[in-house]
């Protein structure tokens, strides 16, 4: 099974990506909104089919992409039925399975930081992910949003203790840097209810925590009722001048065949040495020759009136051109991503 972890360093929230081999079918578990276009690219770059967005609850700090997930990738939202959120395809409950080709995952009731809180069970009982219910060496607060300390005693020790010692324990956040536990760690050193911890040793470790009310308290809820769609009932508008779409390393690019067909409406910005401008691989026509090595230095005297197209050789040197355009400010900036090679290949006009 494909694996991957993914972090969203505003809200301290980990979002994971399950995918099956064979089929390439995967779901996606506490997406962040604004975590979109680095999710999306990600599922795109690796050939996947997104079949299901799901959180483990309703979060109190920020906002699920999974709406955003379903507009983009026709993926269903999965969610506890307990909230009656909208936009919810699959309303989730104790002993539901969500399958993804030839893989799943077991839901497991685990209230007490909500009431409406999940764990994912992965079929061979390796990870589970557990939200804000299980955290590495801490548990999810409970003191507000139905929060209940002694449910969340419970649903620790019978839905998630009762797995195996070497099962990984995979939370919704850390604020420390520590990216996953096991079972059998949580079992004997989480200090709230690690150990021969009893009911009253917890409850009286989680009232007392005295910690501030989410920053995002206020924004998140309401908008996770809605599974993440905006108020207006609008996505994020994308780039208007072209097709630009974002990859995962978080460069923004245009397809060479887009830019044959619209080359008066952009401004093409070659970033390769004179040498190579003159060359075997040829120019675009009408293109600007800024060397990268001089690009910062000349990028805020490069004319905006029309988007930058930024070209190289193979697209390498042009997609840190293009980030060099966007951190100077310019926001219609997009790679040519093969570059010269590949407009080459195509048999492009140059």
């Amino acid at each position: 099974m494909l694996f991957r972890q993914l972090f969203d360093s505003e809200s301290s929230t980990y979002t994971y990506l399950l995918a099956d081999d064979r089929s390439r079918e995967a779901i996606l578990i506490d997406s962040v909104f604004e975590r979109h276009a680095r999710d999306a690219a990600l599922i795109r770059e690796l050939g996947l089919r997104l079949v299901a967005t799901i959180d483990t609850h309703c979060h109190a700090d920020h906002v699920t992409g999974a709406w955003l997930m379903k507009m983009a990738l026709g993926s269903k939202v999965g969610l506890s039925g307990t909230y009656g959120a909208s936009h919810v395809d699959l309303p989730l409950a104790h002993g539901s399975t969500v399958r993804f080709g030839d893989e799943a995952v077991e839901v497991r009731a685990t209230p007490g930081h909500t009431n409406g809180c999940l764990s994912y069970v992965t079929g061979r009982r390796d990870r589970v992910f557990t939200g804000d219910a299980l955290l590495v060496r801490g548990a999810g607060r409970t003191d507000f949003q139905q929060g209940d300390a002694v449910r969340l005693y419970q649903s620790i020790r019978d839905q998630l203790f009762t797995l195996s010692d070497d099962c990984a324990v995979y939370p919704a956040h850390d604020y420390d840097g520590r990216t996953s536990s096991t079972i059998g760690e949580e079992r004997e050193y989480n200090p709230r209810i690690g150990g021969a911890a009893r009911e009253e040793d917890f409850v009286g470790y989680m009232r007392n925590l005295g910690l501030p009310h989410p920053k995002q308290l206020a924004v998140a809820v309401p908008a996770n009722l809605r599974s993440g769609q905006p108020e207006d009932g609008r996505a994020p508008s994308s780039p208007s001048w072209g097709p630009v779409v974002t990859t995962y390393a978080g460069v923004p690019e245009i397809g060479p065949e887009w830019v044959a067909l619209h080359r008066g409406e952009v401004r093409v910005l070659d970033v390769r040495s004179q040498a190579e401008f003159d060359g075997e691989l040829g120019h675009l026509d009408g293109a600007d020759l800024v060397p990268l090595d001089d690009l910062r230095a000349r990028a805020t005297a490069l004319p905006t009136d029309k988007p930058l197209v930024v070209v190289c050789q193979t697209g390498k040197r042009s997609a840190m051109g293009a980030a060099i355009l966007l951190k100077a400010g310019m926001t219609r900036v997009a790679n040519l991503p093969g570059g010269m090679v590949r407009w080459r290949d195509l048999g492009l006009p140059s």
